[in-house]
């Protein structure tokens, strides 16, 4: 190797530790209203949003939403538009109004539990499923040979469970709400590959991650979660199986004999789990979550407040390496094929989630930006949402007009170069 070969390679080490103290050093940014330009952004630009959103709600694709856009700490965009439900009657949809996550429930609340019991030496990722729940069945090959279902293969999707399984004869059989009979039925299912071969959504996967943290802390996941991240970091709208009081601030979901869900969860296994469900169940508000999304951005913590580690972060957050081609963090998809709501123009930094129900995150750490679209769209009778998701993205990417991603190393780089 020449020596300005290893003159360069120095100095990218040392300017990427120095860059790693200085992001762990800085001051954990509170969000904050302003304008667009203020980080670099333009309004106008930003303004096309609410046009895709109000085409697709002339369209009945679905009845409303809110969007909150923010970026280096700052809310730029917050909207409402269209309506939170229309049976049984039109009711206005606001900013402030609360929705039934499903899927986002994966990474908010059930991955980020399992990484605070990884942080605190509880579980390792490499540990067996079946060291925690005894019951649950190892892979096995028609000769026998048995391969071990992992923590990590349950986080990045790869642990050979099926996607789903059917929630009506469950609760024919067991009744509702009837969580044990759920768990014991996922921990006796067949695999459907061996472990680590194959990337598969599972919602099963991330219900028996609630139900580890469950065993190991004592707490169910709606106890762990408001007491070790939303009450921390202030996510006031933010909880498991709200109460009566709330239903008149969360939109209703699907319509049944003309009455919409509103405030119980929609999705069928999470409510044989009691509504409390590491797949789903999670109810929460744009503002709430821009809060959570802020504390990744900053590295894990908000304010005063640290919920996981800056390494932690960057873990979950980026493709994992032993499972490439998964395409998943250790609980947020980054490039797989459930991705079309990080849109075309955000870097390969970015990552987020979708759920079921019509909710979505995108967030990007190399612009600093997170874009948080909230729709009831299953509401609506055909109702959809995936074009829009990456509409909505790159609306907002395209709105950096003052992207300043270049990071110290890569502009020194550039002049030693």
């Amino acid at each position: 190797m020449s020596a300005k070969r290893i003159f360069i390679a120095t100095v990218c080490l040392l300017l990427g530790l120095f860059e790693f103290a200085c992001d762990s050093a800085r001051p954990a940014t509170r969000l904050r209203l302003g304008h667009p330009v203020e980080v670099g952004m333009d309004a106008a630009r930003l303004d096309r949003i609410g046009d895709v959103i109000r085409e697709d709600i002339a369209a009945g694709k679905l009845p409303g939403a809110t969007v909150v856009v923010g970026r280096k700490g700052t809310i730029v965009y917050s909207e409402a538009f269209g309506n939170a439900q229309l049976v049984p009657e039109p009711e206005p949809m606001t900013i402030n109004k609360i929705f039934d996550m499903a899927s986002v429930s994966k990474p908010v609340a059930t991955a980020t539990s399992v990484m605070i019991l990884v942080e605190e030496g509880k579980i390792r990722l490499m540990d067996p499923v079946n060291l925690y729940i005894p019951e649950f069945r190892n892979y096995t090959d028609r000769d026998g040979n048995e391969e071990v279902i992992r923590i990590f293969h349950l986080l990045t999707h790869t642990s050979g469970l099926p996607p789903y399984t059917d929630a009506p004869p469950l609760r024919e059989k067991y009744g509702a709400p009837c969580p044990e009979q759920v768990i014991q039925t996922i921990a006796a299912l067949d695999r459907t590959c061996p472990p680590g071969t194959e990337f598969h959504y599972s919602c099963l996967g991330f219900i028996t991650l609630a139900e580890i943290v469950h065993r190991v802390s004592g707490q169910t996941i709606d106890a762990f979660t408001r007491d070790r991240i939303f009450i921390p970091l202030g996510m006031k709208s933010s909880t498991y199986c709200p109460p009566d009081s709330w239903k008149r601030w969360i939109v209703s979901t699907e319509v049944f004999d003309g009455q919409p869900l509103r405030g119980f969860v929609h999705d069928p296994l999470a409510q044989l789990m009691d509504g409390k469900s590491g797949n789903a169940g999670l109810f929460s508000s744009a503002y709430d979550l821009a809060i959570f999304c802020q504390m990744l951005l900053n590295g894990g913590s908000y304010g005063d407040v640290r919920i996981l580690s800056p390494l932690t972060v960057k873990a979950m957050t980026t493709v994992y390496e032993p499972l490439a081609f998964a395409g998943r963090g250790l609980g947020w998809d980054v490039r797989s094929d459930y991705s079309s709501n990080l849109g075309d123009i955000f870097p390969v930094s970015s990552f987020g989630h979708t759920g079921f129900t019509g909710t979505s995150i995108c967030i990007d750490p190399g612009t600093q930006t997170f874009v948080i679209l909230l729709t009831n769209r299953v509401h609506m009778p055909d109702g959809s949402v995936i074009p829009l998701r990456s509409k909505v993205a790159n609306i907002v990417a395209a709105s950096i007009v003052d992207p300043g991603v270049l990071s110290l190393k890569n502009r020194v780089l550039g002049i030693l170069q």
